[in-house]
């Protein structure tokens, strides 16, 4: 399956100084395969030694950092030949291999003419103890769930995703009917590419629900194996009050949604565990719309998004159905998918931060994002129901701001704001 970060990897291997690689990323979001499939299209050949289930490799840093033993002793694991400028190196797992992370170093440092890529999941790097991190020694790029148009890609619909990005608005409308089909099956299946490859494989929606189900399993395991047991209680509390938490109306974080007289001071690790991991997104609240937004952030009040909406399924056990068919109203759910969608499409598309405004008045703008050297005020809306008023009282007393606006309705141009479908928001943003 194509996935957008490709480029962004042939960019890495020609580009002039370059590191080894660290494609960070939660567990199972394809980090691997990726790495594979550009050392298959881009090299000659591809090394890969997995450094948990492989002996040999698991052993192979702890003696010392003689890169000419190590690079020789890599190509012997994977019985491949290495030869510079031509060989991907992918290290797979490598924080489970002692010393492991430390060995970046010295590739870049000693031997930076060899192509060296790592696949680990981001919370196995963060939370790795008894090793420095080889900061400033490493490049990084990540890697989130499968966007809306990699989904279309998935699919087969090259054209739709084609005309998507031509932003041809007219043709666009033509061809609702089959972007809004799409978009529900997104948000049912979501990006986590096994859940994605079952689903265009069998067209099952039990089979896609029993993977997403065994992802939510793995990472759940992942919290007992990673933190002590109090922790991990804490951890299992905020994660499983997600859907609670998002189905409110404002979507602000309650402590006390996951844990009955819960306090910031309970739960601030559990939370930063999460998003280490990669698990959440965490949008906070800023009290002023200036730029920059990072100045104004109020860290007592924030959001907390799943990374995937399809994953928000399993776990809230909602019916694959009330997804699938628009007649099957959802009230407050179908709210909470649409701003899961919108999350994790800008944090994978986007290369900002996001935050969130609102101020005494009960006026709420659901994200804000720096989008070159303006503040862009966004509103999420499920269906075509485009009332406005939160973004019209915010634009009105900003004026030098644009609104936008993603709901299900046709893209069309106002003086102080833009509306533009829901499934267009990958490639809004693009050039």
């Amino acid at each position: 399956m194509y996935r957008n970060i490709i480029e962004q990897l042939r960019e890495w291997k020609n580009k002039e100084g370059r590191k080894p690689l660290i494609l960070a990323g939660a567990r199972q979001v394809g980090k691997t395969y990726i790495l594979r499939k550009f050392g298959e299209e881009e090299f000659d050949n591809v090394v890969y030694v997995n450094c948990e289930d492989n002996v040999l490799a698991k052993n192979l840093f702890a003696q010392d950092y003689n890169m000419q033993r190590i690079v020789l002793a890599l190509g012997a694991i994977a019985g491949q030949s290495i030869e510079a400028g031509k060989t991907l190196i992918i290290l797979d797992e490598i924080q489970e291999a002692p010393r492991g992370l430390s060995v970046l170093k010295y590739f870049c440092e000693n031997a930076p003419q060899y192509h060296v890529a790592v696949a680990g999941s981001l919370l196995g790097i963060t939370m790795h103890r008894g090793e420095s991190f080889p900061v400033g020694k490493v490049d990084i790029l990540h890697i989130y769930p499968m966007t809306f148009d990699e989904f279309l890609l998935a699919k087969g619909n090259r054209q739709l995703v084609d005309i998507l990005r031509s932003k041809d608005w007219v043709t666009i409308k033509l061809l609702k009917s089959e972007y809004i089909k799409a978009l529900r099956e997104y948000y049912f299946v979501g990006g986590m590419p096994e859940a994605v490859g079952k689903f265009i494989e069998t067209n099952d929606a039990v089979k896609v629900r029993e993977i997403q189900k065994n992802i939510l399993y793995t990472y759940q395991k992942d919290i007992s194996k990673h933190v002590p047991t109090s922790e991990s209680n804490r951890i299992n509390m905020v994660w499983q009050s997600m859907p609670s938490q998002l189905v409110k109306e404002n979507k602000k974080f309650i402590y006390g949604v996951a844990k009955p007289g819960g306090r910031a001071k309970d739960f601030e690790v559990a939370i930063q565990w999460l998003m280490d991991a990669g698990l959440v997104y965490k949008v906070e609240r800023v009290n002023e719309a200036k730029m920059p937004l990072k100045f104004y952030v109020d860290i007592s009040s924030f959001k907390l998004f799943l990374l995937d909406c399809g994953l928000l399924g399993a776990m809230s056990e909602t019916p694959p159905e009330k997804l699938l068919v628009a007649e099957n109203g959802m009230e407050e759910s179908k709210g909470a998918f649409t701003e899961n969608y919108m999350m994790s499409q800008l944090v994978a598309t986007h290369d900002t931060s996001v935050f969130y405004y609102s101020n005494d008045a009960k006026l709420e703008i659901d994200f804000l994002i720096q989008h070159g050297s303006e503040i862009v005020p966004i509103e999420a809306k499920a269906e075509e129901n485009l009332r406005a008023k939160s973004l019209s009282t915010f634009v009105a007393s900003h004026s030098e701001m644009h609104g936008l606006r993603f709901s299900m309705s046709d893209y069309r141009e106002q003086d102080w704001m833009t509306n533009v479908p829901l499934y267009a928001i990958t490639s809004y943003f693009l050039p």
